[in-house]
């Protein structure tokens, strides 16, 4: 019962609607381990594997990836090995979405090597979509942990592929936030790599479009990517005041991501002189 209430997503805003991200982020590992105590009990609960999988790829992202960007210089090695860790959770979190999947669909996994993925991403329906953007997720979330690592960017294009699939099928889920994904990957990869301004800024608008302008995260994306590749300080500004603009409580369901978000667009603007060649401080936040 425990297991199928946590797999169906019938908890609400316990934790995506908290106020205190310290509070959720020192409750997450407890509830990670009881999600993998469950599935060592229950291993045929495609919902689990998701919420399991789907937790550890939030957690390394929210609690170690984002304070590992923030550490000054200084503290190189601290940086480093948090990263490696975050890498680690994202892969962690990617297997058991995999796992998940697998159950749905037998040979899912051996698809993604044997040349017949596309095949079975035909055959995807609106209950696989979640699964879709989260092996997607974890997959390109570990690859901007370390970009140059070869298997990482061979199944960084494979998991854009999931989420091109994901987005046809819906791609209003949760919010835009496929299209939240899009923006820092487009956005942050050189062009020789597939990067792409355009790419970025068209699902940056979509993105907009789909949260009603009401999620901080888009901002935020634009920002840290194209606005500093371009060393575009103006708009650096304009979009993470934007981002600081939104009430967190106009959509409770956002409220804990959209306060992580707010934290991060404030420390940029702080130490925009750190990536910009210009000392104008134009666009200041008052």
């Amino acid at each position: 019962m425990v297991a199928d209430t946590l797999s169906s997503g019938t908890t609400g805003t316990t934790f995506t609607g908290d106020d205190d991200p310290e509070l959720v982020g020192d409750a997450l590992p407890f509830a990670l381990k009881l999600y993998e105590s469950l599935i060592a009990e229950m291993k045929d609960n495609p919902g689990l594997y998701l919420t399991a999988g789907s937790g550890f790829i939030m957690y390394a992202n929210a609690w170690v990836q984002t304070p590992a960007d923030m550490l000054p210089d200084t503290e190189f090695e601290k940086k480093k090995q948090m990263t490696a860790r975050a890498r680690k959770l994202y892969n962690r979190g990617r297997e058991y979405v995999l796992l998940g999947m697998e159950l749905k669909h037998p040979g899912f996994r051996a698809s993604l090597e044997n040349g017949t993925m596309q095949a079975q991403l035909a055959a995807m329906k609106n209950d696989d979509v979640a699964f879709l953007y989260w092996i997607g997720t974890g997959w390109m979330a570990a690859y901007s942990t370390d970009p140059f690592d070869v298997d990482l960017g061979i199944g960084a294009k494979k998991a854009v592929a999931l989420m091109e699939t994901a987005m046809k099928i819906d791609d209003s889920f949760s919010d835009g936030a496929i299209h939240d994904v899009f923006i820092s990957y487009y956005g942050s990869l050189p062009q020789s790599m597939g990067g792409s301004e355009g790419k970025a800024r068209q699902h940056f608008k979509k993105a907009v479009e789909l949260s009603k302008g009401l999620k901080a995260s888009p901002y935020v994306a634009l920002a840290s990517t194209i606005s500093v590749k371009n060393q575009n300080i103006k708009e650096f500004a304009e979009l993470l005041n934007k981002a600081l603009a939104i009430d967190v409580n106009v959509q409770p369901g956002n409220r804990l991501a959209n306060i992580i978000a707010q934290r991060k667009a404030q420390w940029l603007l702080d130490r925009r002189e750190d990536r910009f060649l210009s000392d104008t401080k134009e666009g200041d936040n008052k």
